[in-house]
């Protein structure tokens, strides 16, 4: 959806084949922690989308994190989303942000092909041509595989998926709470090392529009499948949240997080280029998934425009391995990124083990400690080593 709102906000005509049906079901809040820069991303190819979405959002002021029941650090900011219209970051379901992209496709008037799975993709040094499951054809002069993690077209092009699976599963629950707003009186982040309401699990607990998200780390022999079961989740839920949380449980779902790369982001002739979970998935530490697949989407459609217009070969061609450079250094870096957050927390390295310990102890008379163990879950705050627009 990004990349056909930003191939339109660039005067290209698209359309998208979308594999689902129109009434496909998106259980869950999946994807909810909007950077700034994907905000201001969205109110430039469509606007109206990013202050919607800023509207619809909330921004949490506290951050808080404990160790073994202990509260090792708490901060609360007076402006937590800075001051401008666009705040640093917003906290909205994925399924909400994409009801509102939806929105923003009708509005522009692109085209949604429902139940049209890509089965095949043979490109050339002309262009592109698509077929779906339903028997259609497609002619295209460019064609972004904005596919997810099982993308048809990444395997089309012959572009290798390789990586690694995190050692520790992670259970993730949606809590509802229809009175979380941004005057709620406990808005907060909190991350708990090696909590007793988990029985010594890592918890991570976050608010969004509409509800609580709920994070719990596997431990050991952990069977994920036992522990996400309903019974378990309720008195996980009512342990660490509260009894009035109890029934209030939406959504379970468990995952072990692939840090996987493709090895190319573009095909032989320069024609198809990948965007999003098709070029990457990683550990969601710090937020780096949607927030870097919808800079991928952007940055293929700005690539496409100039490759349009290019009075040669050689210029269309160069702009479309730029995209590609430049995605995928963000990608390694990304991956790197959200793989140091994915070791801290599931490692039983003696020193890191040791260096909580510290932390933790030496928190009561060093903010500083207790900061470190209160960033240290999401990897570097810095974004990929690329220059990007809107710094200036």
């Amino acid at each position: 959806m990004t990349a056909a709102l930003a191939l339109n906000a660039r005067g290209i005509d698209t359309a998208i084949l979308e594999a689902e049906p129109e009434d496909r079901d998106r259980d869950g809040s999946r994807a909810i922690y909007v950077h700034g820069a994907t905000l201001r991303t969205f109110e430039r190819i469509h606007p109206g989308l990013g202050t919607d979405l800023v509207e619809e959002g909330l921004v949490w002021p506290t951050r808080r994190t404990l160790y073994k029941g202990k509260e090792v650090f708490n901060r609360t900011y007076d402006s937590p989303g800075g001051s401008g219209d666009i705040p640093h970051f917003t906290s909205v379901p994925q399924v909400v942000t994409e009801q509102y992209m939806l929105e923003a496709l009708e509005e522009a008037g692109i085209e949604i092909h429902w139940e049209s799975e890509v089965v095949s993709v043979d490109s050339s040094p002309d262009g592109v041509t698509v077929e779906t499951g339903d028997g259609r054809e497609w002619e295209t002069e460019y064609l972004i595989g904005a596919d997810g993690g099982g993308s048809q077209v990444r395997k089309e092009i012959g572009a290798n998926f390789e990586g690694d699976q995190s050692e520790n599963a992670f259970i993730i629950a949606d809590v509802e709470d229809e009175e979380i707003d941004d005057d709620h009186p406990d808005l907060e982040r909190m991350f708990h090392y090696d909590a007793p309401e988990a029985d010594g699990r890592n918890v991570l607990l976050v608010p969004f529009t509409g509800g609580w998200r709920l994070d719990i780390q596997c431990i050991g022999d952990d069977d994920p499948e036992e522990l996400s079961g309903e019974e378990q989740m309720r008195e996980f839920v009512r342990d660490i949240m509260g009894e009035e949380y109890e029934d209030k449980l939406k959504w379970v779902s468990t995952y072990h997080f692939l840090q996987v790369q493709a090895d190319t982001f573009i095909d032989e002739h320069r024609r198809v280029l990948l965007a999003g979970e098709a070029a990457h998935l990683l550990a969601p530490f710090g937020a780096r998934g949607m927030n870097s697949g919808v800079p991928d989407a952007d940055e293929a459609a700005s690539a496409i425009s100039v490759a349009l217009d290019a009075q040669t070969e050689a210029v269309a061609h160069d702009e479309v391995e730029l995209f590609a450079a430049r995605r995928e250094t963000a990608a390694e870096y990304n991956i790197g990124a959200a793989g140091q957050a994915l070791e801290y927390l599931q490692g039983d390295d003696p020193v890191t083990v040791l260096r909580k310990e510290v932390a933790a102890e030496m928190s009561d008379h060093f903010e500083v400690a207790g900061e470190w163990l209160d960033d240290a879950p999401y990897g570097p705050h810095q974004g990929p080593p690329i220059v990007s627009t809107g710094n200036y």
